[in-house]
């Protein structure tokens, strides 16, 4: 029972914090329809940017992360409009190969301002310790990631599912010029798209930094299970990414605890076998012949 506990909580809490960088790029990927291999980058930064406005100026935590969030978003508006604008229309090899550039670009950046080692994210008193939830005791910062990213995520569906502010985004992205036509700043919608996948990407390297430790590399090391999570929860469906998501941390999570030698691998067997079954996305509705 301890080492289903174990793997169930840290599952989840790593799942959650996963589906959260996910998202950034299924709003991006899936709903925007631009292949951003560039989105870890946009995580990595917000990571360094929080850790050095906590040790070299002295904010806290509570202030270092939304500020660090909002400087990522900024960011990314000024990437969308000086580079990606340029990709919309441009096959999905070239936006790959530049992508993929961007990544390589700020991985040179991060190296030689920070160096190649790990930075290690100091957490606030309150933060550390554990904390007694009746099955065992679990660590106090995995379950407040867990808590931002349940409301996050719920924020995000509810926005996208319920208002027509994801309407008017695929309306966009499937018609661009009837959608100008109706009235719709599709310039605008789609920098302010871009700025919330950026800041979701910064929110989830942040919090994740304990788990997954922010180092130059982060932007390609990680890369492949955000993409894992987008593949399988299929395009611009945030509610088959939380389960995905999930899915992918317990199982890599048992993995690790039960197969040390080999448990890395469980997650590729994952995949492929999720692929095959549900090829349109975990909660797609199966093919018929």
């Amino acid at each position: 029972m301890s080492a289903a506990a174990f793997i169930l909580l840290y599952g989840l809490s790593y799942g959650l914090v996963l589906c959260l960088i996910a998202l950034g790029l299924v709003v991006t990927m899936g709903l925007m329809r631009v292949i951003n291999l560039a989105h870890g980058a946009f995580a990595a930064i917000g990571g360094y940017l929080a850790i050095s406005l906590m040790q070299h100026q002295g904010w806290p935590y509570a202030v270092a992360v939304p500020a660090a969030v909002l400087a990522v978003a900024a960011f990314g508006v000024l990437m969308e409009r000086l580079l990606y604008v340029r990709l919309y229309q441009r096959s999905d090899l070239d936006q790959v190969l530049v992508t993929i550039g961007v990544n390589f670009v700020v991985i040179a950046l991060l190296t030689m301002v920070f160096g190649p080692n790990i930075v290690r994210l100091e957490l606030p008193s309150y933060l550390k310790g554990n904390i007694d939830l009746g099955i065992r005791e679990f660590e106090t910062y995995r379950v407040a990631a867990a808590a931002i990213c349940l409301v996050v995520i719920a924020a995000l569906w509810w926005v996208f599912e319920r208002t027509s502010t994801g309407a008017r985004l695929r309306a966009a992205v499937d018609n661009r010029g009837m959608a100008q036509a109706m009235g719709m700043n599709v310039p605008l919608l789609f920098s302010a798209t871009f700025a919330l996948g950026c800041g979701l990407a910064a929110l989830g390297g942040i919090l994740a930094a304990p788990m997954l430790p922010i180092e130059p590399m982060w932007p390609l090391k990680y890369l492949v299970l955000v993409l894992v999570i987008v593949a399988l929860a299929g395009h611009g469906q945030v509610t088959a990414s939380v389960a995905v998501a999930v899915i992918v941390g317990i199982v890599e999570t048992a993995g690790r605890y039960l197969f040390p030698q080999a448990g890395s691998f469980l997650i590729y067997l994952l995949l492929i076998a999720l692929m095959v079954w549900r090829p349109d996305g975990l909660l797609a509705r199966r093919r018929t012949a």
